[in-house]
């Protein structure tokens, strides 16, 4: 999310001026981040924002990075009319740029915050900076089509991206075969996951590993709806997907590894404007993770998880203290064990995954009503 305030301290700030009820002005968010946490410094260069990220981008060497961008990169003033509107200056994604980033997942509630107009200088800045992108286009067949991510040596990555309604993504969003917007899904029921099945198979070749990212539910909370669980699952099983990963929550959810595959049921926040926003204090959105997820090229299993805790402050990740780094971990894997997956620390206060291997073959779940 770094539209609004994140968009002010950067060299080339959009105007300021919003339509909420909370406050009228992006900058105002700078100054009420700065009352809990200091002085921010204005101007900073592109990769400032991604802080100790950097580093462990650069240990790690992911074959690719993949982020859900929730806002829109653009000067358009055609407002929706939502309450709450975030936007970037396209002279700001350099920033993305300089965190190397590979794809951008688009279907999300705030990538049309700013019309139409708004979502075409986005995939137009996004396909200057060579960042792939999946979720939302100027018609249907570019909305649902995936982002296809060749890794050298080791064969291709297609990432599809969906917004659900239960986001709070408006209907009228939805792309068509003669309208812009977003790959929407209305419904997460059986019906619909069969859908996505069938249009994956028609993309995928052999050999292909399968990323779907999806935008559903409330901003806070860590109940996880029985709907979510149903349709990662069943993506598993009959569109053999090896990573779902779900996002909408300001704070990291619980969980799953289901038959040896990752189900993240909420990302979190990687970076956001909230410091000084009171409120939902005890889930602790400054705490942000990177999740690095090694998939077998073979099985397109799981092989392991890496997560690495990092914390927002001036704008900036940096390094949570000990004490916020065993109190996420403990969150984390208080709610993933009923998923039988457990969240260990490792050293230098990384952490990663376990879980009991499965073989077999696919049995669904019980299947909730549309």
């Amino acid at each position: 999310m770094m539209g609004r305030g994140i968009d002010q301290v950067l060299p080339h700030p959009s105007d300021p001026h919003l339509y909420e009820d909370y406050v009228r002005s992006a900058t105002e968010y700078v100054r009420l981040a700065e009352q809990v946490n200091g002085p921010i410094p204005r101007q900073v260069g592109p990769a400032y924002v991604w802080g100790a990220a950097l580093d462990e981008w650069k240990r790690m060497a992911p074959d690719a990075r993949i982020i859900n961008l929730e806002t829109s990169i653009t000067h358009s003033e055609d407002h929706a009319p939502k309450g709450i509107n975030y936007r970037m200056s396209p002279e700001n994604a350099a920033c993305l740029s300089a965190a190397s980033i590979d794809c951008s997942a688009l279907a999300n509630n705030h990538i049309l915050d700013w019309g139409r107009a708004g979502l075409a200088d986005t995939l137009r800045t996004l396909a200057s900076l060579q960042i792939r992108t999946a979720g939302a286009g100027k018609n249907l067949d570019e909305a649902r089509a995936p982002a296809i991510l060749p890794i050298a040596g080791k064969g291709r990555v297609l990432v599809f991206s969906f917004a659900s309604v239960t986001s709070g993504t408006p209907e009228e969003w939805a792309a068509t075969q003669g309208t812009a917007g977003v790959n929407l899904l209305s419904h997460l029921n059986e019906q619909t996951a069969m859908d996505v099945a069938d249009y994956i198979s028609s993309v995928r070749q052999p050999g292909d590993i399968v990323v779907v990212t999806i935008h559903w539910g409330p901003n806070w909370g860590n109940d996880i709806p029985e709907d979510h669980r149903f349709f990662a699952r069943a993506l598993i099983d009959i569109a053999d997907v090896s990573i779902v990963q779900g996002h909408s929550s300001h704070h990291p959810m619980p969980i799953e590894i289901y038959r040896n595959r990752l189900i993240l049921y909420g990302c979190g926040d990687f970076l956001n404007d909230y410091e000084g926003i009171a409120g939902y204090e005890e889930y602790r959105c400054d705490l942000t993770l990177m999740y690095f997820a090694d998939i077998h090229p073979t099985s397109k299993d799981l092989v392991a998880l890496e997560l690495i805790p990092l914390q927002i402050r001036r704008f900036q990740l940096t390094r949570p203290s000990g004490r916020d780094v065993q109190w996420l971990r403990e969150t984390l894997d208080r709610g993933s064990r009923k998923f039988e997956t457990r969240i260990e620390l490792g050293p230098d206060h990384t952490f990663s995954a376990s879980w009991p291997v499965r073989t077999g073959s696919p049995a669904l779940a019980a299947r909730p009503a549309s």
